[in-house]
């Protein structure tokens, strides 16, 4: 099969690339630049020149294709709303091109764009909530109009993915722990993050892209709730800082942007997803990532 990847040159695509070549896949990964277009030729792929606002370079590729993984996203939080309206568009260029064949796409949200009740892990059941809650929903609202299309889609919901390099919102919390000399939670810190190890979502997509069904939603969770107190612990002690809690009043002060996310409950369940694709995770937790992880003080 020809896979169309979006963000194949990216954190998590770069692994999906790999993955979907060893399972005897050919993948043409969108590249905005040079940088790109080389590593996506080492890897062995092929290239499609273009970005996420050239619509016409999304619909091309998409054309060009079998199916379609889309995992880009601009990771600019200054501009989040935005930037989610990008993805909506994007989204709705490459259905624009698949409508009424039978070819797959898989789009890409967060378990956290999921309308479960508090405290209750966020199911594959749930529906999304409005993207004027969450404007990161809009990638789910744009899944359900090209499928309204004739567009056969599924999406994807990620957690905090990790390894030894990133990790999801975690990163952020490691920059700011650096910035403050204290590495904080809210609270109690009692509240949890899903997370999975990069190779096992990378392996994930490759399930959904050969054994999905049009109108699922899958969970890439291999945890279902990391404690943030066990995080910013973690953080403290390979930074050498201290782990502290600070009050919902000090949360904006001290994170930024970070704070509309550090002391929300987000637990999620793949069991569902496990069952129907057959997907066993088994790559490393959260925080022994965290733990072995190179921490640049530079």
């Amino acid at each position: 099969m020809r896979v169309f990847v979006t963000g194949a040159t990216g954190f998590i695509g770069s692994a999906i690339v790999p993955e979907l070549i060893d399972a005897g896949h050919q993948v043409l990964g969108l590249a905005r630049n040079d940088a790109g277009a080389q590593s996506l030729i080492a890897a062995g792929a092929q290239v499609h020149r273009g970005h996420l606002e050239d619509l016409e370079s999304l619909r091309s590729g998409a054309a060009a294709a079998d199916a379609v993984i889309h995992a880009a996203f601009i990771h600019d939080f200054s501009r989040f709303r935005e930037n989610c309206e990008i993805d909506r568009r994007a989204i709705e260029a490459l259905g624009s091109a698949l409508a009424g064949s039978d070819k797959l796409l898989i789009v890409t949200s967060g378990t956290g764009m999921s309308a479960s009740g508090p405290g209750m892990p966020a199911t594959e059941s749930d529906s999304p909530v409005s993207s004027a809650v969450i404007p990161r929903a809009a990638t789910e609202e744009a899944a359900a109009a090209v499928a309204a299309e004739g567009v056969r889609v599924a999406v994807m919901r990620l957690p905090q993915v990790h390894d030894t390099t990133k990790q999801g919102l975690v990163t952020y919390a490691i920059q700011v722990a650096r910035e403050k000399g204290v590495a904080a939670y809210v609270g109690d810190g009692h509240n949890r993050w899903p997370a999975a190890h990069r190779l096992d979502v990378a392996r994930l997509y490759c399930l959904a892209l050969e054994k999905g069904e049009a109108g699922a939603r899958y969970h890439a969770v291999a945890e279902e709730g990391v404690p943030a107190r066990a995080i910013a612990e973690t953080i403290g002690r390979s930074l050498n800082l201290p782990a502290a809690s600070i009050t919902p009043e000090q949360a904006t002060a001290h994170f930024g942007w970070l704070a509309t996310f550090v002391n929300l409950d987000l637990p999620a369940s793949s069991a569902q997803t496990r069952e129907k694709l057959g997907w066993n995770p088994a790559g490393p937790t959260l925080l022994t990532d965290l733990k072995n992880m190179r921490y640049n003080h530079a």
